[in-house]
């Protein structure tokens, strides 16, 4: 606040090169948020009307709406019954003349199956954005997320593992010049100032979020690290018939720790009753919501299901192993004692 300067100054510049430096990308470019971050992507890669872009169905909701956003057609497909991230037999049997793009979604910190969603877009020439949205700093096959696509969209909602204290996003990539392009874009297209090259938008990350973002960086392989630490501890004390989503790669980074289970409402009201929260990430698939209706979305089988069986049990870098072994023990007692109806 000393400073004077508050949007797109010394702090964002500092973050930006810091934030790519931590994921081993060449740079990052700060946006509003980061559905700003996907709908930036996709126009510095010359997306737009006209173009279908493959997204799945079991995302929140904002993935597909930044493909609108920047002028396309979300193109629907369904997700893996086992990890629940893009299916790419699916993206590879959307792939039609009108194709542009494939957004993976590294869903709960869980990276997707890469390798195969870049056999798919290698087959067709698609490029790829990456919805990272939920996966800072998670790898693939040891290879950070975001960093060998044409671009990875982050968020720093305040929830995010790496989180503001308002809304914020990042656009990671290894192409300089794309990261000039989506410079311009977010600052209304202008090359310099006053001059607008072309038509861009107001999404531009603040300093204060910046400095805030500087601040907690550096703790973020620690709360990392705690996170993969509950996370196994929840594997193996909870009880059959209450499945986590099966971990693919060790390089999880888990912004969340859902599992499925039938009786899904009488758990969440047993665990509430003892003072557990939890939610549902997401009770609707994007197949099913009406903001998408008018793209007539194919139907989804593997995420309607999931989206009926999900459960996202308490998760964050300050829980307690004690914490962790109290929601098992509630949740075993649910399942052997009176149990679902």
């Amino acid at each position: 606040m000393d400073s004077g300067w508050f949007v797109l100054g010394p702090e964002v510049e500092a973050f930006e090169a810091e934030f790519a430096a931590a994921c081993g990308a060449p740079a990052a470019v700060g946006v509003g948020t980061g559905t700003d971050a996907i709908s930036l992507a996709l126009r510095a890669l010359d997306i737009g009307p006209g173009d279908e872009v493959i997204v799945p169905a079991m995302t929140a909701a904002y993935t597909g709406l930044a493909v609108i956003t920047a002028g396309a057609r979300p193109r629907i497909v369904d997700v893996e019954p086992d990890t629940l991230t893009i299916d790419p037999s699916a993206c590879a049997a959307a792939v039609n003349s009108r194709t542009k793009a494939i957004i993976p979604v590294h869903l709960y910190g869980q990276p997707a199956d890469m390798k195969a969603v870049r056999a798919v877009a290698g087959r067709h020439a698609l490029a790829i954005v990456e919805d990272c949205c939920q996966a800072h700093l998670a790898t693939e096959q040891g290879i950070p997320v975001g960093t060998r696509s044409d671009a990875g969209a982050f968020s720093f909602y305040p929830t995010k593992n790496l989180g503001a204290l308002g809304d914020g996003g990042a656009v990671l990539t290894r192409d300089r010049a794309l990261a000039a392009r989506v410079q311009r874009l977010r600052n209304g297209g202008q090359r310099d100032r006053y001059h607008h090259e072309e038509p861009g938008v107001n999404s531009r990350l603040d300093e204060l979020q910046a400095a805030v973002l500087r601040a907690r960086l550096p703790l973020l392989r620690g709360w990392t690290a705690r996170r993969r630490e509950l996370a196994a501890l929840y594997r193996g004390r909870l009880p059959e018939g209450v499945s986590p989503v099966r971990e693919r790669d060790t390089g999880h980074v888990y912004h969340l720790f859902p599992v499925r289970v039938q009786a899904r409402g009488e758990l969440s009201a047993h665990l509430a009753g003892a003072g557990i929260g939890t939610l549902i990430h997401y009770p609707v698939p994007l197949s099913a919501q009406g903001a998408f209706a008018p793209y007539e979305p194919a139907e989804c089988p593997v995420a309607a299901r999931a989206a009926e069986e999900l459960l996202s049990l308490p998760l964050h870098p300050r829980l307690a192993d004690a914490d962790v072994a109290r929601v098992a023990r509630e949740v075993t007692l649910f399942w052997k004692g009176p149990g679902p109806t």
